[in-house]
């Protein structure tokens, strides 16, 4: 049995002699791995998006080995099961040496998903099987960042429709531009263009009036013709900017760039050349008013400036203010029609149409109007129509339609005043300023705080909140002044309060005064010490001394009278007090 154990003990020695001996002669496999010549990077890596929204993720993957292509595999993992896609490539994609191609990983975020939810997508790329790199793409569902007080618009979706967009025939793009701010997106416009990719139809441009808040969506469709830039190009890119006004008349751009798979054509017989529409096009490009702001009955002069975006010059150009154009006779003239509104904007001096004249290609014109806001209008913002009528060089004749916007205000009207003379303002001297605020409008009015100030002097009590005031109706203020200087004095008087569109604003007014010196004081040189009377000599008449002489007769006092508080008599000695009067010997 001991012989036994000693033969199965000496078997397993030969087997792990034999083992090491294999390992040593095995080359090593333990070392790092040399790293892959395959990149890839995401043009942003995070977005965010509301509930059944598609988010759009450009990867541009680079292979950068120099001798060798690369055949790649893409496979895209959500943590939470979202819906992914890979736009803009099939599986298994070729890439040349030291060469780049850009795909496109949609996520769509599900209807049902809460606006605190959150979820990553991973991009994994393999070349001929085996891992190479990875793009990870993080997604919040929220609203919009940036759009908490104003229009947002965001293309959400698109596609076009064919699998490529191949050279050499015309493509028809459609999506869907959101608004996903809480405030009206006015006067719209998207203007597309990029490489290869050329407008059919209308020049690259689209209007549409008013998108509506928080998930108001306008769906677009724009033909494309892919011209020979294109040919050998995996992915071309079109440029969709969106421009539109808030209710303020802030105007807003916004940029898109939109991928699009593209491929060569197959057929390289000749083929009959697509025939491309050219023809003008009119675009406001900017409104401005010498007015502002605008109120009801305000005389105002209106200044457009129209450029020709079209691909070629636009003849004997006419301007309807209001719209009305809806179509034109035989000789190019608009006829009238029942879409004008002129009802709160009216010219004067001149009709609602403008002869404008040619306008070249690329050119732009000012168009000033004299208008006048109707008094009935209240306060808000408006939409103004205007039609284009123009012909092209084949005197083909066309009627476009645009829509500018204006805001109207109410403001307060009011006049600062005294309700009594203040009387003369003294210098070094406390005065008191009787303000009174009056309400000259038609309508009721609440105003903010009356705050006094002037420079070079003390206001005291000079901040009050006036309220409302009827019309006609009037608030107080009695402020206290201390002016420290003589000569003109300028009461500035500040009111704030909110229009209607919630800016605050404020009403200054200034009242002027005259302040007088400061008093100097005389000394009356009659008064003495104490402010006591000083007793002046009397002076003796003729008839005094007669009346002495007749006293002197019967007896009586006959001598002069001595002023108090005077001299004493050189004849006699003062007397001391608790004293005697001691005279001197006569004769």
């Amino acid at each position: 049995m001991k012989n036994h154990s000693k033969k199965i003990i000496s078997i397993m020695l030969m087997a792990s002699l034999i083992l090491a001996a294999a390992a040593l002669a095995l080359p090593n496999t333990t070392g790092i791995a040399a790293a892959s010549p395959i990149t890839a990077t995401a043009t942003t890596s995070s977005q965010t998006g509301m509930p059944g929204t598609i988010l759009h993720f450009p990867v541009t993957i680079v292979n950068g080995d120099t001798a060798n292509a690369a055949s790649l595999e893409l496979a895209t993992s959500s943590v939470k099961g979202w819906t992914t896609a890979i736009v803009g490539a099939s599986n298994p994609i070729p890439v040349g040496v030291s060469s780049s191609v850009t795909v496109i990983v949609d996520v769509t975020i599900p209807s049902t998903a809460s606006l605190d939810q959150n979820d990553v997508v991973t991009l994994e790329i393999k070349e001929s099987g085996v891992f190479a790199t990875s793009v990870s793409l993080s997604i919040y569902v929220g609203a919009v960042t940036g759009a908490s007080d104003r229009p947002q618009l965001n293309i959400t979706s698109y596609s076009i429709d064919a699998k490529y967009a191949k050279v050499g025939t015309v493509i028809t793009l459609t999506g869907v531009l959101e608004n996903r701010g809480p405030l009206m997106a006015y006067n719209n416009n998207i203007t597309f263009e990029g490489e290869g990719f050329f407008p059919q139809g209308n020049g690259g441009v689209q209007y549409i009036q008013n998108i509506s808040p928080s998930g108001g969506k306008w769906t677009f469709t724009q033909k494309f013709m892919v011209g020979d830039a294109l040919d050998y190009v995996e992915t071309g890119v079109i440029k969709a900017t969106v421009a539109y006004l808030d209710s303020k008349g802030t105007a807003y751009t916004d940029t898109f760039s939109l991928s699009i798979p593209v491929t060569s054509g197959v057929n390289y017989y000749a083929t009959s050349t697509p025939k491309t529409t050219s023809k003008p096009q009119l675009v406001i490009t900017k409104n401005t008013t010498d007015v502002d702001p605008l109120q009801p009955g305000s005389i105002f002069e209106l200044s457009l400036n129209v450029k020709n975006l079209g691909t070629t010059d636009a003849k004997s150009v006419t301007m309807v203010l209001g719209g009305g154009a809806n179509s034109v006779n035989d000789l190019g003239t608009p006829q009238p029609g029942a879409g004008a509104d002129l009802t709160n904007f009216a010219p004067l001096g001149s009709s609602n149409i403008v002869v404008v004249g040619d306008v070249a290609q690329g050119a732009e014109v000012t168009i000033n109007l004299k208008l006048v806001v109707n008094v009935t209008t209240v306060p808000g913002a408006y939409t103004l129509k205007t039609s284009f009528v123009y012909s092209d060089s084949t005197a083909k004749n066309f009627v476009d339609d645009q829509v500018i916007t204006l805001l109207v205000y109410q403001l307060p009207q009011v006049e600062v005043s005294f309700y009594r003379d203040p009387g003369m303002m003294t210098a070094g001297m406390p005065n008191v300023l009787p303000l009174q605020v009056t309400n000259l409008g038609k309508k009721s009015t609440v105003l903010g705080n009356m705050t006094v100030t002037a420079d070079g002097v003390d206001v005291t009590n000079n901040t009050a909140l006036v309220g409302a005031l009827d019309p006609g109706g009037y608030f107080t203020l009695d402020s206290e002044i201390m002016p420290f200087a003589e000569g003109p004095l300028e009461i500035k008087v500040t009111i704030t309060y909110t229009d209607d569109f919630n800016q605050a604003r404020e009403v200054v007014q200034t009242l002027n005064l005259e302040v007088m010196p400061e008093p100097v004081f005389t000394p009356d040189p009659m008064m003495g010490e104490g402010g006591m009377p000083i007793d002046q000599p009397v002076t003796e008449t003729f008839w005094s001394k007669v009346g002495r002489f007749f006293k002197g007769l019967f007896g009586l006092d006959s001598g002069v009278n001595e002023p108090a508080g005077g001299d004493f008599s050189t004849g006699e000695k003062p007397v001391e007090p608790g004293g005697v009067i001691i005279s001197g010997p006569k004769g």
